[in-house]
């Protein structure tokens, strides 16, 4: 299983720079560091947040376990914590063997994108969300400025 998940990694590293990094933890195939700039016109623009993937010896048959290193002021993540992530593509119920890590990756960089208030990970960041977006997005940016940079 892991000559697949090499593979993946040379071709992520290959394309590294646009708006994502992929390195090892330790030189240890199972566990990556991806930094994913935020995306435009929204409140991460610019942040380099960093991930932690720990990909389980069972990949593809498992999802990796991801959490954000960086604190990020987010609906779906939870800062205040672990660090840990809402992602239906990584829970163990939808995953499937199929998807790739660069799905993965786009799958997080879609999440800095589009937050989603409605099932928040961070109770407290969805509710400002949903009642007073002007002031989520302010605070969310401050917290990119100070802590995604």
């Amino acid at each position: 299983m892991t000559a697949r998940l090499q593979r993946e990694f040379k071709g992520l590293q290959a394309k590294n720079g646009d708006w994502f990094t992929v390195s090892l933890v330790s030189d240890n195939i199972l566990a990556w560091r991806v930094t994913i700039i935020g995306p435009d016109e929204t409140p991460y623009a610019k942040g380099k947040f960093v991930f932690e993937f720990d990909v389980p010896s069972e990949y593809p048959f498992k999802p990796p376990k991801v959490k954000a290193v960086t604190k990020i002021y987010h609906p779906n993540i939870d800062s205040k914590k672990d660090g840990s992530i809402c992602l239906d593509l990584v829970s163990a119920e939808k995953w499937r063997p199929q998807v790739k890590m660069e799905d993965v990756l786009v799958a997080i960089r879609s999440l800095l994108a589009a937050p989603g208030a409605d099932h928040p990970l961070d109770a407290d960041v969805g509710e400002q969300m949903q009642k007073d977006p002007a002031l989520f997005a302010k605070t969310a940016a401050e917290w990119t400025a100070k802590y995604a940079k």
